[in-house]
């Protein structure tokens, strides 16, 4: 298992420059949905790094700008890059694969209107947290439309192995079952959960990942790091970690003491080796 170390000193968490913002763009309308994102362009005559920001909340809850992700809007303001936070459709009116398809219209809107934003599309990066690490996992590990990395707070890219870890002893969350689509846990729900994860679709296509994970997550156990980890050595993948000491599920939680806010400067020097400035 590789864990980075970085030297956190050199990265300090200050917009490199002013930014734009456009709130409320939509970017796909599946039905009679409308899906809408916030774009934030740095100035400056670009093109810049460009970073896709998926929300977590069990994926039934949540929105672009909901508290699960809030913390992370000045580190992403810290990169100098252009960055969006998305909404989608959220079970238990839409099940899987909605989800997934609106972070792949997501990525096509941004590519399409690149000129428009100031986005480098050789340089996008997915990141979600949560059940928003999931959907950017299983987008990522496909990268139908050529993503550069892929950044995921404690999502579950082996949604069977986090099935069997999470709830050993505990019947299965009904969110869950709505966006999955199963009632028990038989052939066919398995057979739901395997064709849902990222796990599944690993190639050569797969681009790098970054992990970060708190060692006392109950939600999506620690050890599903590791796995994933393994996973990724296994198919010759890069994979780089990020562990951060006795936190609990969700960089909200993070904020409340100092001591956890390490994977900040780590997360942004992760970037910058990837993608540059």
């Amino acid at each position: 298992m590789r864990l980075l170390l970085f030297l956190a000193t050199s990265f300090s968490l200050t917009a490199a420059t002013p930014y734009a913002v456009f709130e409320n763009v939509e970017f796909s309308h599946p039905g009679d949905v409308s899906l809408k994102l916030d774009a934030h362009v740095p100035e400056g005559k670009g093109t810049f790094p460009a970073i896709i920001l998926v929300h977590g909340g069990g994926w039934n809850a949540g929105s672009k700008t909901a508290n699960f992700v809030k913390p992370l809007f000045p580190v992403l303001d810290s990169t100098g890059y252009v960055w969006f936070t998305i909404d989608y459709r959220l079970s238990p009116q839409y099940r899987y694969p909605a989800a997934a398809d609106d972070v792949e219209a997501a990525i096509g809107f941004v590519k399409k209107h690149a000129r428009q934003y100031k986005v480098d599309t050789r340089r996008i990066v997915l990141m979600g947290e949560s059940a928003g690490g999931h959907l950017v996992d299983l987008v990522g590990a496909r990268n139908k439309q050529g993503v550069a990395g892929v950044v995921s707070f404690y999502g579950p890219i082996d949604l069977v192995a986090f099935t069997k870890t999470r709830f050993r002893t505990t019947p299965v969350t009904q969110n869950m079952k709505d966006f999955f689509q199963f009632d028990e846990l038989n052939d066919a729900a398995w057979a739901n959960l395997r064709a849902a994860s990222g796990a599944t679709y690993l190639s050569k296509k797969t681009p790098p990942f970054l992990l970060i994970h708190g060692t006392r997550d109950e939600a999506v156990p620690f050890e599903l790091a590791g796995q994933h980890m393994d996973l990724f050595r296994k198919h010759h993948l890069k994979s780089d970690l990020i562990v951060v000491p006795d936190g609990v599920h969700g960089v909200v939680n993070w904020e409340k003491e100092q001591r956890f806010q390490d994977y900040k400067p780590q997360l942004v020097a992760w970037l910058k080796q990837l993608l540059g400035r």
